[in-house]
């Protein structure tokens, strides 16, 4: 299967051209990008500094970000470049959720090359740093819960009963529709999206690729994170939150338990958070390339199909069945006789 990239290859091309000129000549810049869960980027120069962009930002499920910190997690990642200006919330680009000012100047004047090779990469991953701010949560709450019960009897009915307490962390990351679902334990993380299905041939190539993942833990993954998956019925663990009716028949449910080997500190819990989060596009990304390979393949046989009933065409025949040839007349014309 292939791999979607985690960063935007268009903001990345953008950066990379401002940052690494080919000409000394600076142009006026405004370009709006709409990335995967239609989150909208939007990059553009200042009026009075062609040296200075702005990057916009605008997602979905900003507002449940914010109650997890986002704008502090941002900061902390983007705040070391000398060349970036973090705008305050009353500061923000009208329509966009988070807004940035790169001074191309100041980077070309302080910034060696590995510097700004480092800086656009992490720009163009501003989607997915904005989102890992409720992971990073979840993922400290499972810290605390681990080290609260590292000494306890974790199957005692008051134990159990604090867990299953436990808030669960709700990111709307397509809207209403479709939602991630973080609950934290002292065991372990479950990730569950909700997912909606448009089509019913959808509904039996996402069950064709899910069974892929748990066959593949079986046979030589076993340490990937368990892998289910329910239709149209919410898992018990998030019932409360699911809002409107509790049975949709389009609607899916994916769920990963992660577990202490999945949620070391460092980069593997980053690399976890980069794969975990783009599941949604991932899986629907595939589909959609599985569905357009079987119509090409199918039209390839019909093809096919009709150059054998081409050849097949019975030739005119006579009674006695003796093939009749076409005649010409004087002129030369050409003319069929009907047996």
């Amino acid at each position: 299967m292939l791999q979607i990239e985690q960063n935007n290859l268009l903001i990345q091309k953008t950066l990379t051209e401002r940052l690494f000129p080919q000409t000394d000549s600076l142009k006026s810049l405004d370009r709006i990008i709409t990335d995967f869960d239609f989150t909208t980027y939007h990059i553009s120069t200042l009026p009075d500094d062609k040296s200075k962009l702005l990057l916009s930002l605008n997602l979905k499920c900003w507002n449940d970000l914010v109650k997890y910190n986002v704008e502090q997690y941002l900061h902390s990642k983007y705040s070391s470049y000398q060349s970036l200006t973090i705008l305050s919330s009353n500061q923000v680009e009208q329509g966009y959720n988070y807004s940035i000012v790169l001074d191309t100047a100041t980077s070309a004047q302080s910034d060696d090359e590995d510097t700004k090779l480092r800086l656009i990469d992490d720009l163009s991953l501003l989607k997915r740093n904005a989102m890992a701010s409720a992971f990073h949560k979840a993922f400290d709450r499972y810290d605390e819960l681990s080290a609260k019960y590292s000494n306890s009897n974790t199957y005692a009915e008051e134990v159990q009963q604090e867990l299953s307490n436990e808030p669960v962390l709700v990111m709307k990351y397509r809207g209403a529709d479709e939602t991630i679902y973080l609950k934290p334990s002292f065991d372990r993380v479950t990730v569950i999206f909700s997912t909606m299905f448009q089509d019913e041939t959808d509904k039996v190539f996402g069950k064709v690729f899910l069974q892929e993942f748990v066959d593949a833990r079986k046979r030589s993954v076993q340490t990937a994170p368990q892998v289910l998956y329910t239709q149209s019925e919410p898992p018990l663990d998030i019932a409360q939150y699911v809002q409107g009716s509790k049975k949709d028949e389009n609607k899916g449910y994916v769920t990963f338990v992660l577990f202490p080997r999945h949620l070391v500190k460092g980069d593997k819990r980053e690399n976890c958070i980069s794969h975990i989060e783009m599941f949604r596009s991932y899986f629907h990304y595939h589909i959609k390339c599985a569905k357009a390979f079987m119509h090409s393949r199918m039209r390839f046989r019909v093809k096919e199909f009709l150059k054998i009933l081409n050849r097949a065409k019975p030739e005119n025949l006579d009674d006695e069945g003796k093939v009749i040839e076409n005649r010409k007349t004087a002129s030369g014309r050409r003319f069929d006789l009907k047996a």
